[in-house]
């Protein structure tokens, strides 16, 4: 499969890079040579250095034989004209990264998609809509639905009051409680473990669960032991970015949201279109105005500054004042491999959310969701079996399934599922699989 991306930033590297492991032929575009050669040096990718929406630079890329096409450059102006101009050169799929919220209304993207953009993707968008699930289950530090809720995945961390603490999984107290569940991942440090029996679970692990949504509140105490559940009500936010804007949005109508901004122009524009939030003027480092607001009464709080180290500082001084829940938002892609280290409770990065979101158009077997885990080099990923074959035929003990990868769950009709190694797949399952990168190829030809 040719793949084009326009845009050799964060967003279009790390597409490449998630890329790199299915051996597809990519195509970088970027008018910054500092930027390829950075690519070339690190992915195995062509590149070509101009204007992506230059027509001689699209034949360059040979646009028409591009079975996708993928315009993520910082211009939404660039991006909407270079997928218009691919498709019209023979792309048989196109995706734009935009920033105007009223592109994404379905109105819009239908005209988008009569002009030849088939679809438009916001990192702003994805980004808080992921905070708005974090804060809605505050215990966790990843909650992910699958089929509307039939099947869900949670991470939480093991802290002094878990009793996994140096539990083997094989001895998980989990026949004591009538919990239907499986760890799919382990988190230690920077390294990802595939749970098997014999993993011993240590202080600080993170570990994360498939499970059916109504034992999400059981789970809580299952791995927090007697720390109380929170719920929240209070949450401050500093910063008045598009992505604070967007989420203040999202959060107003159910909690009471304070938000700091340092602009006083933007705050005036905050406050006219934000009315349930109350908006302050100042600085986000300024701890002081702060504890003046009320930081050390708030349940969770969100950094969402320009400023990657400014928004870590601030939540774990949150922290450190017993604000319960701490989100950042992060620039740099490899800040969000220690959140679990260094004590703020998630870090999220737009533009890895993004291209996770993008790259579920490339997949070659019948995906219906795909997600990625803060910190963790995998996919969770949901197939659907669409004819009989080996899958349908043999227990799951008896498949040929990659190490590096495990069956979380399947959803059966109506039925939520946790299965064991003497499970059979049947058509039309659903069914939830945790993969590290090196085994995507390998699960997606068992699938296809």
């Amino acid at each position: 499969m040719r793949i084009v991306i326009a845009g050799a930033g964060d967003v279009g590297f790390h597409l490449a890079e998630l890329l790199s492991y299915e051996n597809q032929e990519i195509i970088l575009i970027d008018d910054n040579q500092d930027v390829l050669d950075y690519a070339a040096s690190h992915l195995d990718v062509l590149t070509i250095t101009g204007d992506s929406s230059s027509i001689a630079v699209l034949e360059d890329a040979q646009t028409a034989s591009a079975q996708l096409f993928i315009a993520v450059t910082t211009s939404e102006s660039t991006n909407l004209v270079t997928t218009i101009l691919a498709k019209k050169m023979g792309a048989k799929q196109t995706i734009a990264r935009v920033r105007n919220d009223e592109y994404l209304t379905e109105e819009h993207r239908e005209t988008f998609r009569e002009l030849g953009v088939d679809s438009v993707i916001s990192p702003r968008q994805l980004a808080s809509k992921e905070i708005q699930r974090l804060i809605s289950k505050c215990s966790f530090t990843d909650i992910f639905d699958f089929e509307d809720g039939k099947i869900s995945l949670a991470g939480m961390t093991l802290h002094d009051s878990s009793p996994l603490i140096n539990t083997r999984l094989m001895d998980m107290p989990e026949v004591k409680t009538d919990l239907s569940l499986r760890p799919i991942a382990i988190l230690r440090g920077h390294r990802t473990i595939i749970p098997r029996g014999n993993n011993v679970l240590r202080h600080n692990d993170h570990i994360y669960f498939i499970t059916n949504q109504n034992n999400i509140d059981k789970i809580e105490r299952f791995v927090g032991g007697d720390k109380p559940q929170k719920v929240v009500k209070k949450i401050m936010i500093i910063g008045g970015t598009g992505l604070a804007y967007e989420t203040a949005r999202l959060l107003e109508n159910d909690y009471r949201v304070t938000l700091i901004e340092k602009n006083k122009n933007r705050c005036k524009l905050l406050a006219a279109n934000l009315h349930q939030t109350l908006i302050i003027h100042g600085k986000p480092n300024d701890f002081d105005l702060m504890m003046e607001e009320g930081l050390e009464d708030m349940d969770a709080f969100i950094g969402l500054t320009d400023n990657s180290e400014t928004n870590i500082i601030a939540c774990l001084t949150a922290k450190n004042h017993g604000v319960y829940k701490t989100i950042a938002q992060v620039e740099n892609k490899e800040y969000t491999h220690i959140s679990q280290n260094i004590g703020v409770d998630t870090l999220i990065n737009m533009k890895l959310i993004a291209a996770n979101n993008i790259f579920r158009y490339v997949r070659k077997g019948r995906v219906e969701a795909i997600t990625s885990l803060h910190g963790v080099d995998a996919e969770v990923i949901e197939f659907v079996i669409t004819k009989n074959n080996q899958l349908t035929k043999k227990k799951l003990k008896e498949l040929h399934f990659p190490e590096t990868a495990l069956i979380g769950g399947v959803i059966r009709g109506e039925e939520s599922l946790i299965p064991d190694g003497n499970f059979q797949l049947q058509m039309d399952d659903k069914v939830i699989v945790f993969t590290l990168p090196e085994a995507i190829a390998k699960v997606e030809k068992l699938f296809r």
